[in-house]
């Protein structure tokens, strides 16, 4: 069901929505003198496409780097008589106060904001207008809130300074909330007096206390007959406060876990605090202990534990305390206990790092609040992928993807995530992965690289980019990932394993692609960039693997795309192939790439003069009885020396060497070369070819266009028979056998 679910495309109210967002001028709005964008009069929406609206909206900006938020945008949402808002779930710097202010008149019913940091006190007056119809509201992370800017009467020269002053609002409470059950306020500021708070709320269902310290935790027990679910994530507990829980008969989750890395805690967990919950907390079908020292053994003894196959029974629990529950928990948080190694565990849910199955819980449970943990739950799971096999996959690969998008600013979550990834989508799981989840994955790693300058994160993208096939999977996001690449390639300090797998995608990404493609990565700095890391490499007297990528990729880029022939001419190019030719005389793949991108710059006529120089027309003769690279450096050179004969004698404008001389050294090396040789070389077009036929200004240059031809159908008739026919190469042929011109070896041979 899990592939299924990952495979099925999106629905057509998600796509509409994305399609709205990304053109709300052209859909929902326009634009007011210029600036702001108001909704259309004659458009009503119901709450289920507004809150759809917003919420996607959150989630464009806050992981599509290419999405443009509005200043504006929720002044839409503003007339309850055109649209209706009901739930919405608001996110980090992207909302306001004066956003919130501009839905006050809106009867919100669940209204999240987390980590919303640049709400102020002005917003705890906006959600009073929420107070009488609000059920649900989180303002987890939201450290601001609670302050209100005070301007300073008398004016100190303080006041040039820090003209206003954060003051603590302490007068709020939740007065008038009649409706409100479900509350979060996880890392609420200090100081804020939480039982002042809440009083006023008659009949509490849920609270999240997550991160706050309180001594006295008394005044919960007014709600002993209504909370079902109690959160003290990270608070340091006491028996005061174990006595108390005790009494709130009602809970069905509760969590008093901890965060055992963060800071020192005097609380230790004891065998007869567990009996305590389990005999109070009957209705009680979550419980989430993770990061708790246990102070004594609460295990069975071992001999007794062994009997028989893993159980959630709790009769046989392995933790002696839960042999009393009535039935196993829905879910138990262990992470970062050793309870979570023992055999029997009495639920169906476990969290806690002894295999894949509890990590992936501990992954989904803690991700969207506690970074912290997830990060290390993250780091358990990369182990796995990369030494033993994830029966997971889908789950895992989703789990990782939304850790990565909720915390895209944590450098802990974006580096073991990155890291997870790269062995996640490796070769051995591709089958088991859709379109839509290798998309995604695209998109994470993208974000990450944008983000992140750090060179574990970059290298760990980078990497994870190879397990895709370059270019088809990269097609769809290809402006953005080129330059990326560029960018990294570009930075003035650089790791060495980074640049080489940097340079080796760039020019798997240019690599058959089209025309347009290869012109618009050109106009991006493409050869530019290429031509730097040449450069460097020149200077330091190094031929490694990024020198001949980079040489490689030019010879990509290049084909049959004119502009980028003429910016290699512009940008010096030549000059570093005679340096590069002189200083590594030896390199045959070097020499190979070098001269398989002059030919692409040797077809277009117009830069041809530019190649006409003694000195480069040398350097292409003496090529020509180079053994390098089997026949393809010889070949290469004769290529360009044919298109350079095709415009004539008159064309030739040097002394030395001589037409005839270098025409002669061109028959005698075609013939050379063995007929049946496999090629290291990739046609997409024998448009250039082709071209060298219908003509008798240079009979060599057409023998070798037709070697080139016999060679390449014979050696892989499958791929370049149908190419030859489709190009129109067979009348070509035909004609030049009648040709009084062509030598009659040429001729045989196109028979």
């Amino acid at each position: 069901t899990l592939k299924m679910a990952s495979d099925s495309p999106e629905s057509l109210m998600t796509l509409c929505t994305d399609y709205c967002l990304r053109n709300l001028e052209g859909t929902l709005c326009y634009l007011l003198d210029n600036e702001t964008l108001r909704l259309h009069p004659d458009i009503f929406l119901p709450s289920e496409i507004c809150d759809k609206l917003v919420n996607e909206y959150v989630e464009l900006v806050k992981t599509d780097s290419i999405f443009e938020p509005h200043e504006s945008f929720f002044t839409l949402f503003s007339d309850p008589r055109s649209t209706r808002l009901a739930r919405i779930h608001l996110r980090e710097q992207i909302v306001q106060d004066q956003d919130l202010e501009a839905i006050r008149k809106q009867d919100l019913v669940e209204l999240y904001l987390t980590n919303c940091e640049k709400l102020t006190a002005k917003s705890l007056q906006t959600l009073v207008s929420f107070s009488h119809t609000l059920i649900s509201l989180s303002l987890f992370g939201c450290c601001n809130i609670f302050y209100e800017e005070e301007n300073p009467g008398g004016c100190e020269d303080d006041c040039l300074v820090n003209p206003t002053r954060q003051v603590l609002v302490k007068d709020f409470t939740f007065e008038g909330f009649s409706r409100l059950r479900f509350l979060n306020l996880g890392r609420l500021i200090e100081g804020v007096n939480v039982e002042t708070l809440l009083r006023p709320l008659a009949s509490l269902a849920a609270l999240d206390l997550s991160g706050i310290q309180l001594n006295d935790v008394g005044f919960l027990t007014q709600w002993k007959d209504s909370l079902v679910s109690l959160v003290l994530y990270n608070m340091d507990l006491s028996e005061e406060h174990i006595q108390v829980i005790a009494q709130l008969r009602k809970l069905r989750h509760l969590d008093i876990s901890r965060d055992h890395l963060s800071s020192y805690y005097k609380f230790k967990l004891t065998r007869r605090v567990l009996n305590l919950f389990v005999e109070n907390l009957v209705n009680l079908t979550s419980l989430d202990i993770s990061g708790h020292t246990m102070l004594e053994n609460c295990t069975i003894p071992s001999m007794e534990e062994k009997m028989g196959q893993t159980s959630i029974e709790p009769a046989k629990s392995s933790i002696a305390p839960f042999r009393g529950l009535k039935r196993p928990l829905q879910f138990l948080g262990l992470f970062e206990t050793s309870l979570c190694r023992l055999m029997h565990i009495p639920a169906y849910k476990v969290s806690g790092d002894k295999n894949e199955e509890q990590v992936l819980n501990a992954i989904e449970a803690y991700t969207e609040h506690r970074p912290e943990i997830t990060s290390r739950a993250i780091n358990l799971l990369f182990d796995i992928a990369r030494i033993e096999r994830c029966s997971q996959l889908l789950r895992a690969l989703q789990l990782v993807i939304t850790a990565l998008k909720c915390h895209k600013d944590d450098k802990n979550i974006q580096v073991t995530g990155s890291a997870a990834l790269f062995y996640l989508t490796n070769s051995e799981y591709r089958m088991e992965q859709s379109v839509k989840l290798r998309r995604q994955v695209i998109q994470v790693v993208l974000n990450g690289m944008e983000s992140y300058q750090e060179v574990t994160v970059q290298r760990n993208c980078c990497l994870t980019l190879c397990n895709f096939s370059i270019p088809e999977e990269l097609e769809f996001q290809y402006r953005r990932v080129n330059e990326l690449l560029l960018n990294i390639l570009n930075q003035s300090r650089q790791d060495e394993s980074i640049q080489r797998i940097a340079v080796h995608l760039c020019n798997a990404l240019v690599c058959q692609v089209d025309n347009d493609h290869k012109e618009a990565v050109g106009k991006m700095g493409f050869v530019m960039t290429m031509l730097k890391l040449i450069q460097k490499k020149l200077a330091d007297k190094t031929c490694d693997q990024v020198m001949e990528f980079s040489w490689s990729a030019l010879w990509n880029i290049t084909d049959e795309t004119p502009d980028n022939c003429e910016m290699f001419l512009n940008y010096s190019g030549m000059k570093l192939f005679l340096e590069c030719l002189k200083e590594f005389p030896e390199k045959q793949e070097l020499h190979r790439n070098m001269l398989g991108l002059l030919g692409n710059v040797a077809e277009v006529k117009e830069l041809r003069p530019q190649l006409m120089t003694s000195q480069f027309i040398s350097v292409f003769s003496n090529l020509l009885e180079s053994k390098a690279d089997g026949i393809e450096v010889s070949y290469n050179a004769c290529g360009v020396l044919s298109h350079i004969m095709f415009d004539g004698p008159e064309a030739w404008g040097i002394c030395e060497p001589h037409r005839e001389e270098v025409v002669k050294r061109m028959w005698a090396a075609i013939q050379s070369w063995d007929i049946n040789s496999r090629r290291n070389i990739n046609y997409r077009s024998f448009e250039p070819i082709l071209r060298l036929l219908p003509q008798g200004i240079s009979p060599v240059s057409q023998h070798w266009a037709t070697w080139a031809l016999y060679n390449l159908v014979s050696v892989y008739p499958d791929k370049y028979c149908p190419l030859l026919i489709k190009e129109g190469g067979i009348p070509l042929l035909k004609d030049m056998i009648k040709m009084a011109s062509a030598r009659q070896e040429t001729k045989e041979m196109a028979r």
